[in-house]
């Protein structure tokens, strides 16, 4: 199966089963929106929640804001989103009126759509731009990233939380660019939602501080299931850096549309802190607390895309193989992060005994699990299949003899083995299995 193909298969099993849909849809979409279903919605709140655990709950040193996505321009200004540092070349076809990203054409000459004449490159700003007021007459700009919600609010976590540096910021959120050539399903998009750390430290242990953060994404990544030799650490050269950047890794995913960048780690000095200090006229410096000495942090800033993320994991667990003599689809995915962690079915619908005792497994699995599924929907082959697609690592079947020795059948995803298992130890077998 070719790259093309899996993308097809991956983009139609993502509508099937409900997790991603073309945004607007039912008017013929827009261009790099979409929409993300049921199991789609439940993997990502999967993923947010580990990330959030992972980085936060779990550190002492963490703190999270919920920044607003609609900012006071003069933050842009301070960050530079307003000048030309934050532009995209681009280039139209004199013919057909595409629009083209100039480092897309590889340096061609003719329109890739049309064949027709292209006109010459010419600045494009990422930001949308909006009115706020009844009058519209505040300019603004749907956030282009999360990194400045927490530069802005850095004074009020000093004054209200006192942290002692090392510290650092998490947010969750959605960012917004208005790219010339959304593409590749959910890997570049105009609205997307980020996860972002930014971790303030003296400037004498960066380097540090850097290298702790690249061995705690390398963690993440194992965590989620994406496979090592998938995986590529790009070093960026200084002539590719952002211009507030003294080092930045990418880390790198085979994409079945190539290795494209996956999430980022950059070092950004004191830049931000100091353009907001010089530009709001606030100070913006931290006070020892043991010398009182006055300085600005510097940042260390690990970002993950949240929806590049979703793809990279289905992109993995994507899997055509044969059970029982049939050919399959499923999504082998983590445990932690599946949409649906067990399915309970009972063995047939029809039989109101069966019924009562599957929902009553249910409802105390799901008490428990959260992420729990009933399916009485066709025959249990069918039901199989249709949980594998979704990515469930475990089914519970409810057949006439549980009703005589309390015990269940539990069939693994996997390998599609089945094991009894009596009812009383059934959600400690859940639990060990997803060690």
């Amino acid at each position: 199966m070719n790259e093309k193909e899996t993308m097809e298969k991956l983009v139609a099993l993502s509508k099937r089963r409900g997790f991603i849909f073309q945004g607007s849809e039912i008017y013929g979409g827009l261009a790099g929106t979409w929409d993300y279903g049921p199991y789609g919605v439940a993997l990502k709140n999967n993923v947010k929640n580990l990330w959030w655990k992972k980085f936060v709950d779990t550190r002492f040193d963490m703190f999270g804001v919920d920044a607003a996505i609609l900012m006071n321009e003069k933050v842009w200004e301070a960050s530079g989103h307003t000048g030309a540092g934050f532009t995209d070349p681009l280039i139209e076809c004199a013919n057909c009126k595409k629009r083209f990203r100039e480092d897309h054409l590889a340096g061609a000459k003719c329109c890739p759509e049309c064949g027709g004449v292209l006109g010459e490159a010419r600045d494009f700003n990422l930001m949308f731009q909006t009115q706020v007021g009844s009058q519209g007459d505040t300019k603004s700009y749907l956030r282009p990233e999360t990194a400045q919600g927490m530069f802005v609010n850095f004074k009020n976590i000093l004054d209200t939380l006192h942290p002692q540096l090392p510290f650092g910021l998490a947010q969750i959120g959605k960012a917004f660019r208005n790219e010339i050539a959304p593409r590749d399903f959910i890997f570049r998009t105009r609205e997307f939602e980020q996860m972002e750390i930014e971790y303030f430290v003296r400037e004498e242990d960066w380097e540090s501080a850097f290298t702790g953060w690249k061995a705690a994404m390398e963690e993440w990544m194992e965590e989620i299931g994406l496979p090592k030799e998938a995986l590529h650490e790009l070093e960026v050269p200084e002539e590719d850096r952002a211009h507030y950047s003294k080092r930045t890794i990418d880390f790198e995913f085979d994409f079945p549309f190539g290795r494209k960048e996956l999430y980022g780690l950059a070092y950004r000095t004191d830049f931000d802190l100091k353009n907001h200090m010089e530009h709001s006229g606030v100070d913006l410096r931290y006070s020892d607390p043991a010398t009182g000495e006055k300085f600005i942090p510097h940042v260390i800033e690990p970002t993950f895309g949240l929806d590049r993320t979703v793809l990279a994991v289905l992109v993995s667990a994507y899997t055509e193989d044969e059970l029982d003599g049939e050919q399959r689809t499923v999504l082998k995915l983590a445990p932690s992060i599946a949409p649906v962690r067990v399915a309970v079915f009972p063995l047939l619908k029809n039989k109101p005994e069966l019924v009562e005792k599957a929902k009553s497994v249910y409802s105390q699995l799901k008490a428990v699990f959260g992420n729990v599924s009933f399916d009485d929907n066709g025959n249990i082959g069918k039901r199989y299949r249709r949980q594998d697609e979704i990515g469930t690592p475990q089914c519970v079947t409810v057949d006439f003899e549980t009703l005589e020795d309390n015990a269940v059948t539990v069939r693994d995803r996997d390998t599609g083995t089945q094991e009894r298992v009596a009812l009383v130890e059934l959600q400690a077998y859940i639990t060990n299995t997803a060690k």
